[in-house]
């Protein structure tokens, strides 16, 4: 036990020591203020970069790109190599993705027990699209501005163009099931959550924003970027990725069944004969 004991307190008296070394040492030059930074987070308005030569773009949109390509890579591999060797004996590939599948399968049962076939699916997808979308920013992909200076490539959804087309579709497909189960009434019952994308939208974008900015402003702060920045980045990024991911598909899963539950028949009153 005073082993134990012994050997944290010096893990934590280096952390110390590295802290505040990496404050006394002071940030190196900066081409821009940490108000620029943190603007151009958002905006994107100087550190765009090109798009095969054609036109400057958000950084954002090549992360889509991105991020799109390698789910699909990594859906025709598991399809073609994985799932013809799947058996009754699971190995932890198939543990995992049979995990997967079932989490999103329940969540689509138990909240829209009329038609989950295809809310199962959707939710599916959209699940993973945020939730390696998140995680691709801890890969650290570097990118060439226009401007010829090195940036990292964030998650997709950090743009907001991004996160509310994430919000319009999920409300489309909530519509669609509303159109599916109820007919001209289900459109009615839809456009009532008329605040629905928007509130969708931008807790999605200002969730995964908050953790782009504070993971910014530690790395803009301590220049020799020791522990802190490592600790900070990757909790803000998995903590939005799991979160994030259950909040977008619970609500729409949860919604989707409320639009898309039939109607109930009106009771026909019998008159009684005199």
């Amino acid at each position: 036990m005073k082993q134990h004991k012994k050997g944290l307190a010096l893990w934590l008296t280096a952390i110390l020591l590295l802290l505040a070394g990496a404050l006394l040492t002071g940030s190196p030059g900066r081409a821009e203020s940490v108000q620029e930074a943190m603007r151009d987070a958002v905006l994107h308005g100087e550190n765009q970069v090109s798009l095969f030569g054609w036109r400057a773009v958000n950084p954002g949109l090549i992360s889509a790109f991105t991020v799109t390509a390698i789910l699909l890579a990594a859906a025709v591999c598991i399809r073609v190599f994985a799932i013809p060797r799947f058996r009754l004996k699971p190995g932890r590939l198939q543990l995992l993705l049979e995990e997967a599948v079932g989490m999103f399968d329940r969540m689509a049962r138990s909240n829209s027990p009329h038609r989950f076939r295809f809310m199962e699916a959707y939710i599916f997808a959209a699940g993973a699209y945020i939730f390696t979308g998140t995680l691709f920013e801890l890969l650290g992909i570097q990118a060439v501005t226009t401007h010829g200076h090195p940036i990292t490539l964030p998650a997709p959804l950090s743009d907001v163009n991004a996160a509310i087309a994430m919000g319009t579709l999920s409300y489309l497909v909530i519509l669609s099931g509303g159109i599916a189960g109820n007919g001209p009434r289900g459109i009615g019952k839809t456009l009532k959550e008329f605040s629905l994308p928007i509130s969708m939208s931008f807790r999605l974008f200002g969730a995964l924003l908050s953790g782009l900015l504070v993971t910014e402003l530690v790395y803009y702060y301590i220049s020799l970027s020791f522990v802190l920045p490592v600790i900070v980045g990757v909790l803000f990024t998995m903590l939005h990725a799991l979160i994030q991911t259950y909040v977008l598909t619970m609500l729409t899963a949860l919604y989707y069944g409320e639009v898309s539950e039939p109607a109930p028949a009106k009771e026909k009153r019998v008159r009684k004969k005199a």
